[in-house]
């Protein structure tokens, strides 16, 4: 649809069209007029120059042309009529403005997949690269706390088998001073008992004939009871030698039995004593018995071999008094 621009071309086109025409046809006009002739007065003089020969010519001038008759003049061309002029075309409706297309977006390029290719190995490389790396300190720190915890439970096996050489060695200790102080009171009963056999009076000796009734036995040491047997004897004097290094507590009562196990080896070395659950003593009494059976090492133990035993089952009685 033409507008209003196109509408003004066209006319200023058709303005110049025919200005155009109107200069051609004045310049034709002016072209077509005839040349005016040179008139002068007097008869016309024809001369001929003639040289000697041997002397240098000099070309003779042409003769100037005639001038060519001038032609009639035509009658001038009638002018052209100027063309009616051309009806305006009927405006049409405008119409809208076509938006501009948006321009195609360039294609976008494929990125090369050989180059990604290599950034994903390299970044799988260097992933590897680190868990191998971590994986080493790993184990690394763990062998370290390994060797901690082995050098601190090798300490503590020390210090235990310090503490258990030093409660050992002070229970050997214990056991010779008791032994000692068993030896010695066994040594003093026994030059005790000799001197009462020494100070005995010899009886004179007679026929036997003239004997009387033979004389009672000597009554042997016990607690007036009615067992008169080794074992009974054996016994008692364990009873006797435990008494005599006893220091009797204020909580046990005087005659209230406790039983208890103790474990000897031939000579009468303690070995352990074990106090039965039903001793009635608390732990002070209990510790005092234990206390007196071990002072009392080594038990008596000459003149009742045959009746020993290594796990006597014995039963203390708290003395009177």
């Amino acid at each position: 649809m033409e507008t209003s621009a196109d509408k003004l071309g066209a006319l200023m086109l058709a303005l110049a069209l025919h200005a155009g025409l109107l200069a051609l046809l004045f310049v034709g006009l002016w072209w077509s007029r005839p040349p005016q002739t040179l008139s002068v007065a007097g008869p016309v003089i024809e001369a001929v120059l003639v040289t000697e020969p041997g002397m240098g010519r000099t070309p003779p001038r042409a003769a100037p042309p005639k001038p060519a008759p001038a032609p009639k003049p035509e009658p001038p061309a009638p002018e052209p009529e100027a063309p009616p002029p051309q009806p305006l075309p009927t405006p049409s409706p405008q119409q809208a403005p076509t938006p501009p297309q948006p321009k195609p977006q360039a294609p976008v390029p494929k990125p090369d997949t050989r180059e990604q290719e290599r950034v994903a190995r390299l970044a799988q490389q260097q992933a590897e690269t680190k868990a191998r790396e971590e994986a080493v300190e790993r184990r690394r720190q763990e062998q370290i706390l390994l060797e901690q915890q082995a050098q601190k439970v090798e300490a503590e096996r020390r210090e235990r088998l310090r503490r258990e050489t030093h409660e050992r060695e002070r229970k050997l200790a214990d056991i010779r001073r008791q032994r000692e102080a068993a030896e010695k009171q066994s040594r003093l009963a026994a030059e005790r008992l000799q001197q009462t056999r020494d100070a005995r009076p010899e009886l004179p000796s007679t026929p036997a004939k003239e004997q009387g009734p033979p004389a009672p036995a000597p009554a042997r040491a016990g607690n007036e009871g009615v067992d008169e047997s080794l074992k009974a004897q054996y016994v008692l004097a364990i009873q006797r030698a435990v008494e005599s290094n006893w220091l009797r507590p204020e909580t046990v009562r005087p005659g209230q039995p406790c039983k208890l196990r103790i474990r000897q080896i031939v000579g009468g070395e303690v070995i352990a004593v074990t106090m039965d659950p039903s001793c009635p003593y608390d732990e002070l009494g209990r510790r005092s018995v234990e206390a007196a059976v071990r002072k009392a090492e080594p038990l008596p133990y000459t003149g009742f071999e045959s009746v020993f035993s290594p796990d006597l089952l014995f039963t203390f009685v708290a003395p009177e008094g």
